[in-house]
């Protein structure tokens, strides 16, 4: 059993059991799914490549941002990493975005962790 494998195993029901009783499951989404300009709850995704980070300055924001690209079961998508994520994800990696966003940049869905969202690394 590989790790994603495991990871929906324990996200799912274990012994009849519903595990986080009480809370609203979160619904994992495909590539193909994706709407733009519309909230990402959770997708899971390889990293095809990450390319090299520049330095962004706005009114906004200000640090290091890099462009990576990844893919899943359903298709490719266009990936914003930011400033401590740059350092976390590598080619290979599976990383999980959950609360972030879609956008369509250059013709391209893009997704990225936004503000408040969240990036980790499960493979």
């Amino acid at each position: 059993m590989n790790e994603i494998e495991r990871q929906i195993l324990n996200d799912s029901k274990i012994g009849g059991k519903q595990r986080g009783a009480g809370r609203r499951p979160r619904r994992r989404v495909k590539v193909s799914r994706l709407k733009e300009n519309r909230p990402v709850s959770e997708l899971d995704i390889l990293v095809l490549r990450r390319y090299p980070p520049r330095l962004v300055s706005s009114r906004k924001w200000t640090g290091r941002v890099a462009a990576a690209c990844g893919r899943d079961e359903s298709g490719v998508v266009g990936l914003v990493l930011w400033d401590e994520q740059i350092d976390e994800v590598a080619t290979g990696d599976i990383v999980r975005i959950q609360n972030g966003w879609c956008k369509r940049r250059l013709g391209e869905r893009v997704v990225s962790t936004g503000r408040s969202g969240k990036l980790s690394v499960i493979g």
